[in-house]
């Protein structure tokens, strides 16, 4: 019998300096930090983290990228738009890439099939945060509501 793959416990990014990560990336948005070591920072997301790593030892990623999901995605493009030195890509999606090359995209919780459980997002002081009726949906076609 083969495993399930029940989530992803945390993405690492690679970045020059910890420092200017943690300075560029709290520009826009609230971190929690739940731990730093040498050359490691990592940024809570409720039961998730973040970890950022100094070494940066590949270039910038042309396809890859990993999404992050946030209570008010046009709250963050209006920062990122604000922003002098952030680039935000064309299209429909909300993508930019850090100083190191690392593309992000930001996905709105309401607007997605990923669920974070009640207590979770009480902890993270979300807990008026309903999802959107397509959400709903994809979640109901899956029996997980």
């Amino acid at each position: 019998m083969l495993s399930k793959l029940v989530g992803i416990n945390h993405v690492a990014l690679e970045v020059d300096s910890i420092d200017e990560a943690l300075e560029f990336y709290g520009r826009f948005f609230e971190l929690h930090l739940r731990g730093v070591a040498p050359g490691m920072a990592f940024i809570d997301l409720g039961d998730q983290f973040l970890a950022l790593s100094e070494r940066r030892e590949q270039g910038p990623d042309e396809g890859r990228h990993f999404g992050l999901v946030v209570d008010d995605k046009e709250a963050v493009r209006a920062a990122l738009e604000a922003a002098d030195d952030v680039e935000v890509e064309p299209g429909r999606r909300l993508d930019f890439r850090d100083p190191w090359g690392n593309r992000v995209e930001i996905v709105d919780y309401r607007d997605i099939q990923f669920t974070k459980a009640p207590p979770v997002l009480e902890g993270m002081g979300l807990t008026g945060l309903d999802k959107r009726e397509h959400a709903i949906e994809q979640l109901r076609e899956k029996g997980l509501l």
